[in-house]
């Protein structure tokens, strides 16, 4: 499989987590969802998740603004689509564009890999996301109960 490292543009630089970036990793994942604990009485997934292992199993790639650490997205290759598992951008960063760079970027791993549809799973309290994966063409495609909330799956073909 084909790998795409790095990009930069301007300050924004992007390049994939390895295991010293782990801390970083669950610190800015952990403040970029503790907004959603009041909306869904508990905390996200993402900030329980082993990124010990993720680091490992996953492509965790992480833009950065100059020197710091602003966002990341983790991604998984699977045999006929490209997993998003998270997007992650720290609080002082939002607002900015740096999700959809990130899913561009997503969307430039998937082709890299011959894959034609990206698939991801959010929170349906999440609306704010939904209205945003909507708006950059993907669909949902079901959804399902979820620890007292519905999971919504959705996904986009890329050509």
């Amino acid at each position: 499989m084909t790998r795409l490292s790095v990009f930069h543009e301007s300050a924004t630089t992007i390049r994939r987590a390895v295991e010293s970036d782990v801390s970083a990793v669950r610190d800015l994942t952990c403040a970029a969802y503790e907004k959603w604990i009041p909306v869904i009485g508990r905390m996200p997934m993402p900030m329980l998740a082993d990124y010990d292992k993720a680091v490992r199993e996953h492509w965790i790639d992480l833009l950065f603004q100059g020197e710091d650490l602003a966002a990341l997205i983790e991604t998984k290759c699977e045999a006929d689509h490209l997993l998003i598992v998270n997007v992650a951008v720290r609080p002082s960063f939002q607002k900015r564009g740096l999700g959809r760079r990130l899913l561009a970027h997503a969307e430039q791993l998937a082709a890299s890999c011959g894959l034609q549809e990206l698939r991801l799973y959010t929170s349906k309290l999440y609306t704010v996301n939904i209205a945003l994966y909507s708006r950059l063409g993907y669909a949902s495609d079901r959804e399902e109960p979820f620890k007292g909330n519905f999971i919504v799956y959705m996904s986009k073909r890329i050509g």
